[in-house]
């Protein structure tokens, strides 16, 4: 049967030995999603962005990092329940249908794609920015253009393709922070030359030299370092045990926002007093060069690199996917469910793909105001996403037998009262930054998206009614 021609159900169903389409060409192994779990909360965002915001806030950056964690530990706990329960392609965008109604999935689905569409473009000028620092007779967008097309290739020969270039890349920022920990717990504890490190930097310049106010201000910027640990819940659901895999990623995302994030940035902050920190550049390169590794910055400059295609190989699977969702539930156009012969949603990688060449060529002929728009018109995505998850799951839970609950895999801890703090701060993170003036026009071209989306899905919607009523009449 053609992919056409199945129910909304049947497309976005997946059982749990994986959809039909990694059936035939394979699905992703366990060790791909364990990797897709450990380096989607790893990006630039902390390799260079933790100095900045360090900078800003001081020693207890640690709390606004853990703070934010908190927060996407209980969504992702909430969304691994409903994963586990029922695994699909679209993920939230589905559970956002059918617990909210279809303007609902309609809406947090098209502002996903439209987040990733532009990340896809970002991530790749900034590839073509080092890459042109180490070759600078070759043109910046020229090494944009080949990354986007080299990972692009990636997407399209199958998802088995994908999942082996996320697993080597992944694994590359993982290798990183795990060496980073080793080497900087040993400096800090005196045991490796010439160590000055210590626990007292943490106290010795102020832990708070800002006040609560700064602490607050820093979950603002850290909560979207942690956007992209979604993206194991719809990889897992071509994987050979959805509920499992998904399942395995919910319950490690605590250590993993632990070790990764609150760890590493605990230890950059007992190697060297934190006003010392550099904030434009990385300042996992001058804790490096601390340890006496040769070229730091190099070597930091091609973990960037890789830490940028592999967002970008990411962003292109979950962009696409989510396409294909949408396009599956009447809310795109129908040619975009059209797959290769590996199974892969060929239109749908396409599709977003080409929206990214163009934002690299307006990049380029507008510096800086092109991606200025696209990246502050969904600058709140992710904020919008947690509220979706918060209450789609509170609905879901609800409307639940007895039975069913028990049978649930994973579930949410302090249901429902866990929601509301969740949705309290989301609300309380808005407000903040709508209050900023370097944050204010996030919140209001963002808040233009939404309300944009919402003024046009009931004419979709008709235009989707009709085009059912034409298939079943034909």
């Amino acid at each position: 049967m053609h992919n056409s021609e199945l129910t909304a159900a049947q497309a976005t169903h997946v059982p749990e030995n994986g959809t039909e389409a990694s059936q035939a060409q394979g699905s992703l192994r366990p060790r791909h999603l364990t990797m897709i779990a450990l380096g989607g909360i790893i990006g630039a965002s902390l390799f260079v962005g933790s100095g900045t915001v360090i900078r800003a806030v001081g020693p207890a950056a640690l709390l606004s990092y853990a703070i934010g964690g908190i927060m996407v530990i209980l969504v992702m706990r909430m969304l691994g329940e409903m994963a586990t329960h029922r695994p699909v392609v679209g993920s939230f965008m589905e559970y956002a249908r059918e617990g909210l109604g279809e303007w609902a999935g309609f809406t947090i689905g098209w502002l996903y794609w439209y987040f990733w569409v532009g990340v896809v473009a970002f991530e790749a000028v900034i590839i073509g920015r080092i890459l042109h620092e180490w070759i600078p007779l070759v043109p910046d967008w020229t090494f944009a253009l080949a990354g986007m097309l080299l990972l692009t290739l990636s997407n399209l020969l199958s998802l088995r393709s994908f999942g082996e270039t996320e697993f080597w890349l992944a694994s590359i920022k993982v290798s990183t922070i795990i060496v980073f920990l080793i080497f900087a717990t040993l400096y800090v504890l005196g045991l490796l030359p010439n160590s000055t490190g210590s626990i007292t930097n943490l106290t010795a310049h102020g832990f708070m030299p800002y006040g609560w106010t700064a602490v607050f201000s820093g979950v603002t910027v850290v909560i979207f370092s942690y956007f992209g640990t979604e993206i194991v819940t719809m990889a897992a659901a071509e994987s050979e045990q959805p509920a499992k895999s998904v399942a395995k990623a919910t319950n490690t995302i605590v250590w993993r926002i632990l070790f990764f994030y609150v760890g590493s940035v605990a230890l950059l902050l007992m190697i060297v007093p934190w006003d010392e920190l550099p904030s434009q550049t990385s300042p996992f390169a001058f804790a490096f060069g601390r340890f006496g590794l040769p070229a730091a910055d190099q070597v930091m400059n091609a973990v960037v690199l890789t830490a940028a295609m592999s967002v970008l190989n990411s962003g292109l699977y979950s962009g696409s996917r989510m396409l294909f969702a949408l396009s599956k539930r009447g809310h795109a156009p129908r040619w975009v469910e059209d797959r290769n012969r590996a199974g892969v949603p060929w239109k749908a990688i396409l599709l977003s793909t080409v929206v990214g060449y163009v934002a690299i060529g307006a990049n380029y002929i507008a510096p800086k105001m092109v991606f200025d728009f696209i990246m502050n018109s969904a600058g709140c995505v992710a904020l919008f996403v947690y509220a979706f998850v918060a209450v789609t799951q509170w609905r879901l839970r609800n409307r639940m037998g007895e039975a069913e609950r028990k049978a649930l895999k994973l579930k949410m801890w302090l249901h429902p009262w866990l929601n509301i703090v969740v949705l309290a701060g989301v609300t309380f993170i808005v407000i903040l930054m709508a209050a900023n003036p370097d944050n204010a026009a996030q919140v209001w071209l963002s808040l233009s998206a939404l309300a944009t989306l919402l003024v046009v899905y009931p004419f979709v919607r008709r235009a989707s009614l009709r085009r059912t009523a034409v298939s079943i009449h034909d």
